[in-house]
């Protein structure tokens, strides 16, 4: 203590740190009038609006009064203030603040019926602007911090994660959720199936046996497809990507607003081949006019106006494609949830899952970096409410076999993959390896083999070898080497064994 017995000055840091924690923002005044309110008039619960929940609460108490009202009112029961009072009779907080009293002071502060939105809403306000200056507090001290292990684009991609999870549902951070509201979920995604009278609910692939075996893409799902080099993998997740995206369609619903009824916005990933390349393999899909072609102008003048036509229609395709080599997991999301924010998205595909870098790991092992990258694609998956295509390598166990259809122990790292995956998936094409099996020319042999390779030259199979909502098993598509596209084949052509 100084000698002249005065206590020292506050620092200006402290004092500005201590008046944030005074004024962070609330209004229990509000919060008070719309409880009050709605104990008055349980229809009030409907027209607030389903922004606000029980965490946007200030006061635990109010906020455990919330939930225990809009519990209540979802069941068809009664929230009075007879009937609220009679649920907390032993809770602590309440006696402490007069117990009945309180509930009666409520209902005395109730704001007019009319205006219960417009509290909601302030409300919710405000719950944003705690939950921004704590995220912003939290910057600071991480941006501070000497000693943090992360560089300054790592920080910043948390801070961007956080400020999208705040934009999208109201909060930074998730926590447990109850039982009940898992069950509201699970009863929308039913009652939306069975209103689409066995139409798919998930992403269509475009492909007919693919989308009757998964139901589509489902949101949340982490699918890997995976397959040996010349397998057709990346013409596969490009062909999807292509369909989805040439579907993608809206409707208006009453309140204004949009829903998506078929296809989506596509993200691809393409850590290995050019936004080039894939557009020529695109507009090879759709013109009929292989690729290798278009890049030596040999080409047809029908076939030029063919093409020019094609880019006019696919100009508005909701396609986006990065090519950026060396991506790591943490920049992928980043730039994933800015476009959800920014234009939508339904569907992300990664080219491939071994050429994603890890965002944290430095010499750790490359099974473990793999683990990682799958990890952080899964609660992308989840993150977003998209379903995550990522393409795998396969390892040269395949080619010691005999029989080359792959299995779920040839996958690289495969411990990570198959553990994480919702659905594996494997392209095999037959052809491929019965070409390089030639027999000598002039035999019987080579005679059969010719007529084997005809028939399979064309076919592709597309093996489902794990699924956590569906069978496994395997189904046929056709086979455009030329274009380098998958096509449906005729449903005849479908056999049902089961793959083990």
């Amino acid at each position: 203590m100084p000698a002249d017995g005065n206590l020292p000055a506050v620092v200006p840091a402290a004092v500005d740190a201590a008046q944030r924690i005074r004024t962070n923002p609330h209004n229990l005044e509000a919060e008070q009038a719309l409880i009050g309110s709605i104990l008055l008039d349980n229809q009030l619960m409907g027209r607030i609006g389903d922004n606000l929940r029980p965490v946007h609460f200030y006061d635990p108490l109010h906020a455990r009064l919330f939930e225990t009202m809009s519990t209540m009112i979802a069941k068809g029961q009664l929230a009075d203030g007879v009937t609220v009072q009679a649920r907390f009779a032993n809770d602590a907080a309440l006696k402490e603040l007069g117990g009945a009293t309180y509930i009666g002071t409520l209902v005395l502060q109730a704001c007019d019926p009319a205006a219960a939105p417009d509290y909601a809403r302030l409300i919710f306000d405000l719950a944003l602007r705690r939950d921004l200056i704590r995220i912003g507090s939290e910057m600071m001290h991480s941006a501070e911090d000497s000693a943090t292990v992360d560089d300054a684009t790592h920080l910043i991609e948390a801070a961007e994660n956080q400020l999208f999870k705040l934009a999208e549902t109201g909060q930074a951070g998730g926590g447990l959720q109850s039982f009940a509201e898992s069950l509201a979920e699970s009863l929308e995604t039913a009652a939306a199936a069975f209103k689409r009278d066995g139409r798919l609910i998930g992403v269509p692939t475009g492909f007919d046996e693919l989308d009757r075996m998964l139901g589509g893409l489902h949101k949340s799902d982490l699918l890997i497809l995976a397959g040996r080099p010349s397998m057709g993998k990346s013409s596969l997740a490009t062909n999807i990507a292509f369909n989805a995206a040439r579907r993608y369609a809206t409707e208006t619903r009453a309140d204004g607003s949009h829903e998506v009824v078929d296809g989506g916005v596509v993200a691809l990933y393409s850590l290995e081949m050019s936004a080039e390349q894939l557009t020529m393999r695109i507009l090879a899909d759709y013109t009929g006019i292989g690729s290798d072609r278009m890049r030596r102008g040999d080409m047809s003048k029908d076939e030029y106006a063919r093409l020019t036509d094609a880019a006019i229609e696919l100009n508005q395709l909701p396609l986006y494609i990065d090519d950026s080599g060396g991506l790591s997991i943490s920049a992928l999301a980043a730039r994933a949830r800015r476009l959800q924010r920014q234009r939508g998205l339904h569907l992300i595909v990664v080219d491939y899952l071994q050429l994603v870098t890890s965002s944290t790991r430095r010499g750790d092992g490359r099974v473990q970096e793999v683990s990682e990258v799958t990890m952080g694609l899964k609660a992308l998956a989840k993150e977003l409410s998209v379903p995550v295509i990522a393409l795998s390598q396969l390892s040269r166990k395949v080619e010691e076999r005999e029989d080359k259809r792959p299995q779920l122990s040839d996958l690289r790292e495969s411990g990570s993959i198959e553990q994480d995956a919702d659905v594996v998936m494997f392209v095999y094409r037959p052809a491929y390896y019965l070409e390089r099996e030639e027999p000598k020319p002039g035999t019987d042999r080579h005679l059969e083999w010719q007529n084997e390779l005809s028939a399979l030259a064309n076919i592709a199979e597309v093996i489902i070898g794990k699924q956590r909502h569906g069978p496994i098993g395997k189904i046929r598509l056709g086979f455009q080497a030329e274009l380098t596209k998958f096509t449906n084949l005729d449903t005849s052509l479908r056999f049902e064994d089961n793959y083990e």
